[in-house]
């Protein structure tokens, strides 16, 4: 996957990825028009699908809401190379199809508004000529994430 990098730093919270005052909302393109909104109001308008956003520690701390990820998916954010995340994000993203990579050299070097290029299978980070590893995802990761999501994987293991 490739996409320009977005840089956010540390300890962004699931409240500034996605305010509260939008939880009612369910429709996925309903909550991508507030993605970021308090962090940065012009990130819906900047990102591009397959965009990258390069974060520092303990991305998605707070609450354990799953709106925030549906709302980075929405907003067209193919994955996420982090210093850290907290864990419940982590796993919210996994479950919803999207890929975060731990990898702190490549999260504060790949530079905002520049192309870079991931590799789940290796957990690669590419960026110009530069190469960094990130920590291996799992066998059963990487197939959620290639089905698209928690719920994907289990109708097709229950398919075959």
């Amino acid at each position: 996957m490739r996409g320009r990098i977005h840089r956010f730093g540390d300890e962004v919270n699931t409240d500034v990825i996605l305010p509260g005052r939008y939880l009612a909302l369910r429709r996925p393109e309903d909550l991508r028009e507030h993605c970021m909104e308090g962090l940065d109001p012009g990130f819906v308008g900047r990102v591009r699908p397959g965009d990258i956003l390069a974060v520092g520690r303990n991305f998605g701390c707070g609450s354990s809401r799953e709106h925030a990820v549906v709302a980075l998916r929405a907003a067209g954010v193919g994955a996420i190379v982090a210093v850290s995340a907290a864990r419940i994000f982590y796993r919210n993203a996994v479950n919803l199809g999207l890929p975060v990579l731990i990898c702190p050299e490549a999260a504060l070097a790949l530079q905002e508004g520049e192309p870079a290029g991931i590799d789940l299978a290796t957990a690669t980070v590419r960026q110009g000529g530069t190469e960094w590893r990130a920590e291996p995802l799992g066998e059963e990761v990487r197939a959620i994430l290639a089905a698209g999501g928690l719920v994907q994987r289990v109708r097709a293991a229950l398919a075959a």
